[in-house]
C-alpha cells in the first residue's frame, strides 16, 4: 500500500487565506490552495471530519483509534493506466483492526478530466488490507455524474462512490463560527462563490423580488449631496459601475476612492452585506485602507494605531498587523441603529455626512497627500481591488 505522510502545517500559515492566495507569485491555484486548507482544518479538528462523513452516511461509526489526513500525494499507475495519479485528499481511518481509506477529488472551477474518477476507483479497488474503500467527489458547481461509468461491474462491490457539493460542507462548517480557523475558511468560501446551493431559497425569491427596491433605498442615501461633499473632501470619487461591482465582489455598496492606485483607499457607504447569518445585520460609515504591499504601509498602519488610541469609541480597528492582509480602521454603526429612527434615509444620509467629517478630523494624523483619483470605474479594477 502507498505510504501517506501526514500534514505538517502551522497554524498561522493557515489564516487571511484569500490576502495569502493573492500573494502567490504563480497563477493562483485555488483548488490546491483550498485542499490545503480543509486537509489541515481536519487534522486539527478530526471530530468534524467525522461527523461531516457520518452526515453523509459515509460512515457508519466513529470508532476509530487512528486517523492520518494527507494532501496531492502520488500514486503509480496500474498496468492500465497511461500515468500516475494525484489525489487531493487522502483519508485513513484506522480502528487498530482494520482500515478504511477515502480518495476526496475537489473541483472549485474545473471539471472532471476524461476517465480521472474511474482510474481512481481501479486504484481503490487495488489497495491491500484495506476494509472500506471510499472515493468522495465534491465540486462547487453542479456536475451530476453517472456512477456506472466510474464504477463498472467489477468495481462496483468493492468501492463506494459519493459525489458532494461543497455549499453542503459550508452548511455544516456554520456550526462552528467560534473556531478561529472554520471562521476563516467559511470567509474563503463565500468569497470563492463556494457555498451557492443549486436551488432557490425563500429567502432568495424574497431577496430577489425586492432587489430593486432595497438598491433604491441606498442609491438615495448616497446621492449627490453626499458624492459632492465626499469629492470635495477626498478629492476625487470612482463613478461608474462601482458600487454595484463591489456589492459583487466584496459584499459592500460604497462610493469610495483612491489615494494612491489601488495600495490606499477610502470607501464610503454599506458593509458586510453578506453576513455570516440571518441574525447580523450590516454596518455603514466610511473606511481607510491600506494594502499589504504598500511601500507606505508601515508608517500608515502606525497613525490608524494612534487615532485608536486617542479615538477608541470613535474608530474601529480591523487587521492592524504586520501580516500580509488589508489593514483598515472604520467610523461605523451598525444599521439596526437606524431601524428606530422615523424617517431611516434621512438619518443614514446624515450620518454619513457626517462620516466625511470624521475622516476629515483625522487627516493630520497622516503624512500623506489626500488627493484622491476621479475616474471611471471598470469591472475588470474592482475586480482587481
Amino acid at each position: 500500500m502507498h505510504k501517506f505522510s501526514v500534514i505538517t502545517l502551522t497554524i498561522k500559515k493557515m489564516s487571511l487565506f484569500s490576502n495569502l492566495l493573492n500573494l502567490h507569485s504563480a497563477n493562483k491555484p485555488l483548488e490546491d490552495f483550498f485542499t490545503e486548507i480543509v486537509a489541515y482544518f481536519f487534522s486539527l479538528n478530526q471530530d468534524i471530519l467525522l461527523d461531516w462523513l457520518k452526515h453523509h452516511s459515509i460512515i457508519s461509526d466513529d470508532n476509530y483509534s487512528n486517523i492520518k489526513i494527507s494532501t496531492q500525494q502520488e500514486h503509480k499507475g496500474l498496468e492500465t493506466h497511461t500515468e500516475d495519479s494525484r489525489f487531493d485528499i487522502v483519508v485513513e481511518l484506522s480502528t487498530g483492526l482494520s482500515t478504511d481509506v477515502i480518495f476526496i477529488e475537489s473541483k472549485i472551477g474545473s471539471t472532471e478530466l476524461p476517465g480521472q474518477l474511474k482510474k481512481y476507483a481501479e486504484i481503490l479497488s487495488n489497495l491491500p488490507n484495506v476494509k472500506n474503500r471510499i472515493l468522495i467527489y465534491i465540486t462547487r458547481d453542479y456536475e451530476p455524474k453517472d456512477e456506472t461509468k466510474i464504477l463498472p461491474l467489477n468495481l462496483y462491490s468493492k468501492v463506494n462512490f459519493y459525489q458532494l457539493r461543497w455549499y453542503q460542507f459550508y452548511n455544516q462548517l456554520q456550526k462552528h463560527t467560534t473556531d478561529i480557523l472554520a471562521k476563516e475558511i467559511l470567509i474563503f468560501m463565500r468569497r470563492n462563490q463556494m457555498y451557492y446551493t443549486n436551488q432557490f431559497s425563500s429567502v432568495d425569491l424574497l431577496t430577489m423580488v425586492n432587489f430593486n427596491k432595497t438598491l433604491n433605498l441606498m442609491e438615495s442615501t448616497l446621492n449627490y449631496e453626499v458624492q459632492e461633499k465626499f469629492r470635495l473632501a477626498f478629492g476625487g470619487v470612482i463613478k461608474g459601475a462601482a458600487s454595484r461591482t463591489q456589492w459583487k465582489w466584496h459584499s459592500r455598496y460604497i462610493i469610495y476612492t483612491r489615494f494612491s492606485g489601488e495600495n490606499f483607499w477610502c470607501g464610503l457607504g454599506y458593509f458586510n452585506l453578506n453576513p455570516d447569518n440571518l441574525t447580523e445585520y450590516p454596518y455603514l460609515g466610511i473606511c481607510l485602507e491600506v494594502s499589504p504591499g504598500f511601500e507606505k504601509r508601515q508608517k500608515i498602519i502606525e497613525s490608524m494605531k494612534r487615532i485608536i488610541n486617542d479615538k477608541p469609541d470613535i474608530w474601529v480597528p480591523e487587521s492592524l498587523t504586520i501580516l500580509p492582509t488589508w489593514s483598515a480602521i472604520f467610523y461605523r454603526k451598525s444599521l439596526q441603529e437606524f431601524l428606530s429612527e422615523k424617517d431611516q434615509l434621512s438619518a443614514i444620509k446624515n450620518f454619513f455626512l457626517k462620516s466625511i467629517d470624521e475622516l476629515k478630523n483625522i487627516q493630520p494624523y497622516f503624512d500623506f497627500p489626500w488627493k484622491g483619483i476621479s475616474i471611471e470605474a471598470t469591472t475588470e479594477a474592482d475586480k482587481e481591488e
